[in-house]
């Protein structure tokens, strides 16, 4: 799904882990998931690092019109949420 030749991120997917904002425990997250469920508690966390999006003139067209509409209803909510 990923364009070849995008310039913002690595062609390889990395894993990093998040603190789950309920109940503190660790969620294991790949870099192209946009959210993660945390299997302790259920809580639903977000991949706030997926920002290309926002600056990307080919976000559109690397991850597809339905991803891109959900990342940046991800991100709206996000900004909302720290405002």
């Amino acid at each position: 799904m990923i364009l070849s030749g995008c310039q913002g991120k690595p062609r390889t997917p990395t894993i990093f882990e998040k603190v789950c904002p309920k109940c503190g425990h660790e969620i294991e997250m790949c870099s192209i998931d946009t959210e993660q469920r945390c299997e302790h508690c259920g809580f639903l966390a977000y991949n706030d690092t997926l920002s290309c999006v926002q600056w990307c003139q080919y976000a559109k067209q690397c991850v597809g019109e339905e991803m891109y509409a959900h990342m940046m209803e991800i991100m709206k909510k996000q900004k909302e949420r720290s405002a």
